[in-house]
Order: C-alpha cells, then structure tokens, then sequence
C-alpha cells in the first residue's frame, strides 16, 4: 500500500498533517493524489450514475429506485433497478421509507347528522373533479403544540386542489380549504366530496358551501376508517418526506407548518411522479383529464 492510500484509509481517525509527518511525505502531495483520484473516479462513472446523483439529490431521498429508474429513462438511461440498487448503496444513498399505514377513527360522537358513503359499489372515477376526498391531519410543533392541516384531494389525478393550515380546528379550517379548492377547481355538477365523520364536515357552513357549488357531501361509514385511505396515505407520505429529513421531526411554530406545507404541495402536484398514475405528476394528469373531459363533453 502506498503512503497515500494509507493515509486515505487512517484519515477519519487521525489527521492528515500529522499522517504526512509521521510517515515524511507533504501534505501538498497526498491533496494532490487525493485529487487526481477523484477525476479519475468522475472520468470512469458512467453518464446515467452522474445523473442517479443529481435525480436523488433533487428530490431529497424521496425516490426510491422505481421512481429513479423511471426518472433516469425519461433522460434516457435505461438501468435496471439491482444496478440503481448497487450504485445507490456504494455511495450511501438511502431512500426515505413512507411508514406503514395505520388505521384510526375519527370520533363521531358528535351528534350532528352525517352523510351517507356514496363512493360504496361505485367505480373509481377516471376523470378530474368528479371525486375530492379530504381528511384533518395534526402537525407537531417545536413548542410542544400542534398545528392543524386539512387538504382536499382528487381521487383521479391525486392532484391536492385545495388545503389550510391554522392552530386549532375548527369547521373554518375545513371551510377554508374547501373554498381554495374550488377557486382552483370549478366543480363539474354532482362532485362527490368525501371525508371521514368528523364534526367539521358536518357543520352548517361547511354543508352550505358544498351546495352553493353544487357538490355532494359523502363520508365514511362509521367505524370504518379504509373507508378513506387515499387521504391517510397522502398523510402518510406528507409527514415522511418533509419532517423525516429535519434534525427534529417537528415544525418550528405555525408559520414553519404553512410554509412547509406549501412548499411540499407545490412539489408534490408539479414534480413528484406517482406510481398509480403511471408515474406521472399529479398536475400533468390532471390536465389531461381535464381536456378529455372537454372533449367528452357534448357540444
């Protein structure tokens, strides 16, 4: 073994000036070794692994190797997922891994009428904002309290079309969000909205809202928290790629929790590819579903 390679192999656990004494070679020297070592690395790595580093770098971990493969392809790499495998372990690239889904009912106690689940035997629809679904997550502070999320989801092109953030919730959170989607969205007539039993999807306001744009309100039955998994798995996902990347999984305060929410939709619509809607993102599809419709619809 040479001095130089000796000394890569003990500098993590004695410093290299004093490697280079001990063993009488120049500091300069090994630096320049060292980075004659990396050009050749760089010359010798094939174009499609140059560009693994920057997809996965982009997307912050959060593509694991279906995700890259397809997204190396689109630029024209053809790789198998055991060769992405192998790059990915060499360097030390880990994907972030989504926790597993776990079921939770929402307290319907509240005595206010709910609606009936009109999704039941129904197919799944096929064209945008013919079915939202929403759910009410709770996001962790730093100071030890929570914020509260509400987003609205189409089931079709998986397209967030409208969410809200604030410290408490009550029914102007649903409400809130609801009115963003539909500034975003124009309902088609009959859009079915779909939520768990929660007290806030079933208050005056809320109700009235959905009937202005003419939207029908329908929810889980009760007991039966699959009944709205789409918008579990989208809390599953949220809080994975944003908050397993931090030093502390928490938020700073509630400005953090909006901003960061934001920031990841934003992301999530336009640039992250989704593997049910043939790895495309959401926005894409939605468009697309959008201008099929158009062309569905009679003159």
């Amino acid at each position: 073994m040479s001095h130089y390679r000796f000394i890569e192999a003990q500098r993590g656990q004695h410093p290299v000036r004093l490697l280079c004494q001990v063993l009488g070679v120049p500091a300069s020297g090994y630096y320049a070794w060292q980075q004659s070592q990396h050009q050749e690395v760089a010359q010798r790595e094939p174009a499609w692994e140059t560009a693994l580093v920057k997809v996965f770098g982009r997307h912050k971990r959060r593509y694991g190797t279906r995700r890259l493969q397809v997204a190396l392809r689109r630029k024209g790499y053809r790789v198998g997922r055991q060769r992405l495998r192998v790059a990915m372990r060499r360097r030390g690239l880990h994907a972030l891994q989504p926790k597993a889904f776990t079921p939770r009912t929402t307290d319907s106690t509240h005595g206010l009428r709910c609606a009936p689940n009109r999704l039941l035997d129904q197919p799944r629809p096929t064209q945008a904002n013919r079915a939202w679904v929403s759910d009410i997550t709770c996001l962790p502070l730093a100071t030890g309290a929570w914020a509260y999320l509400c987003a609205f989801q189409d089931m079709a092109s998986k397209q967030v079309v409208g969410w809200h953030v604030m410290a408490s919730m009550p029914e102007e959170l649903v409400t809130r969000a609801l009115q963003r989607a539909f500034w975003a969205q124009p309902p088609t007539p009959g859009l079915l909205v779909h939520s768990d039993r929660g007290g806030q999807y079933c208050g005056n306001a809320y109700r009235q809202l959905l009937h202005h744009h003419g939207a029908l309100r329908s929810q889980s039955r009760r007991g039966d928290c699959y009944d709205n998994a789409q918008a579990e798995s989208l809390w599953s996902r949220l809080k994975t790629e944003v908050l397993e990347l931090r030093e502390r999984p928490v938020f700073a305060d509630l400005a953090d929790a909006q901003r960061s929410v934001a920031d990841y939709f934003d992301y999530y619509n336009h640039e992250r590819l989704h593997s049910s809607i043939d790895y495309q993102t959401p926005y894409h599809t939605h468009q697309q579903l959008l201008q099929l419709n158009a062309l569905n619809c009679p003159a």
